[in-house]
């Protein structure tokens, strides 16, 4: 199961984005992070990242 990012509480800072070995989360047209499901592997490397807690598993 790919991961959830709650958009109320991401602030758009990309951290997320640099850590992500797939490129499955990307900052959308909204500025707010996004995840592909079909590229997501579930590693969980951007949950630890993000500095508002607005991903999780």
């Amino acid at each position: 199961m790919p991961v959830t990012v709650d958009k109320d509480v991401c602030i758009g800072c990309g951290a997320c984005t640099g850590v992500c070995p797939t490129g499955a989360i990307t900052l959308g047209a909204d500025g707010h992070a996004e995840c592909a499901e079909d590229v997501c592997i579930d590693c969980g490397a951007c949950v630890g990242t993000c500095p508002v807690s607005a991903i999780s598993q």
